[in-house]
């Protein structure tokens, strides 16, 4: 049987460390991108919420048309991000979207990134959907709109489809849900597994906001240095070697969020039940695309999805973790550029996205098996 951590916050910590040793490697010989991990975007603005939040949001606007790919009119692609993440985690796809003539809109969740913090009583899951409602009012008020979400982006997404099936059945084109659950599981394990999950359950929310005022397991794991932080953060986010620069940006977007914020999330996130919002998603093309090796939201909540969505598309990404559009990046793209194909090409030939056969892939990232072997090749030559 497993030993109960013991010894307060270091008896805890050793337990995460013994899980965190299981991690993917770091390998300095994978590539980061040439443009690096920045982006300035066409246009930034600030969407003040009827609650009195401030959303930082970002447009990015095509300087040219469509490159042929996308036929139809083209929509606005609106991308929500993760718990603990910022629309950085996003600025490989938008820079692809960008490049395929698509219109681009991101923005930094309530208390996340260059957001405002709310009063924490509003840290719920049916918030985030009318902000993401705002977000849309004020960026793309009209015309075709395709929804991107990744973990709590993406029960932002099935929120706010729930709170407004009249603009989903009118405007939205398409949806992705990435790496994300309707609920009715234990999505607050942290990828640590029942026995820390459970106790870190058991501790909180409380033990959150402990951890940013009195410097408890986490404050103690960074003071035990960047090694240990990054261990953490790729046994965690990934499921295949990725580069230190990759896992210190990660890094960043979570240890920047406040532990008041994450602490106020979680019991609504542990509790939540999005499966009646996904009617609305019924006769929308829909893409759900997970790791096979995701720690915090596994296969079996994208599957819980794919069940409630005649025509839905299930993809399950080998060698992929929960941060799976940075992890593969290529892929990701790839796949949400057939799926916003995929839609045009329903709404041009009239065939309802509901009579499709679901349809369930496993999908290898073969591009990046490729540029690690060269790199391997390059670095030994």
């Amino acid at each position: 049987m497993p030993t109960r951590p013991t010894g307060g916050p270091l008896g805890l910590l050793g337990a995460v460390g013994d899980r965190v040793r299981r991690g993917p490697a770091m390998r300095p010989d994978l590539g980061d991108p040439v443009e690096g991990w920045g982006h300035v975007p066409s246009e930034s603005l600030t969407v003040r919420t009827d609650d009195g939040v401030d959303l930082h949001v970002e447009i990015d606007a095509p300087r040219t048309a469509s490159r042929g790919r996308l036929a139809g009119r083209t929509p606005t692609v609106v991308m929500a991000h993760g718990f603990a993440l910022t629309m950085q985690s996003w600025v490989l796809q938008r820079r692809a979207l960008l490049d395929e003539g698509l219109r681009v809109v991101t923005y930094d969740q309530r208390g996340h990134g260059r957001s405002s913090t709310p009063d924490l009583s509003t840290c719920t899951v049916a918030r985030l959907g009318l902000d993401l409602a705002a977000v849309i009012e004020a960026t793309c008020p009209t015309g075709p709109v395709v929804l991107i979400g990744h973990s709590m982006g993406g029960m932002s997404v099935m929120s706010f489809a729930g709170q407004h099936p009249d603009v989903v059945r009118d405007r939205v084109l398409a949806v992705a849900l990435v790496s994300t659950s309707p609920g009715g599981h234990e999505v607050t394990e942290f990828g640590l597994g029942p026995l820390v999950g459970r106790v870190v359950g058991s501790l909180g929310p409380g033990v959150l906001t402990r951890l940013s005022r009195h410097a408890g397991p986490i404050g103690v794991l960074r003071k035990m240095g960047k090694g240990v932080q990054d261990l953490a953060v790729a046994r965690w986010a990934f499921d295949s070697p990725v580069s230190p620069a990759l896992v210190d940006l990660v890094a960043e977007m979570i240890f920047e969020t406040s532990f008041d914020v994450m602490a106020a999330f979680l019991p609504d996130i542990d509790g939540l039940d999005l499966v009646p919002s996904l009617q609305a998603l019924t006769g929308v093309e829909l893409l759900v695309i997970n790791g096979a090796g995701d720690l915090i939201t596994p296969a079996s909540h994208s599957e819980d999805i794919v069940r409630h969505v005649p025509g839905a598309e299930h993809v399950v990404v080998e060698d992929a973790g929960h941060i799976l559009m940075l992890e593969h990046p290529d892929l990701v793209t790839e796949q949400l550029l057939a799926l916003i194909q995929r839609a045009q090409r329903a709404v041009a030939e009239g065939v309802p996205v509901s009579s499709k056969p679901r349809v369930r892939r496993t999908v290898q990232d073969i591009s990046k098996k490729r540029r690690a072997g060269r790199a391997r090749r390059e670095a030994a030559s």
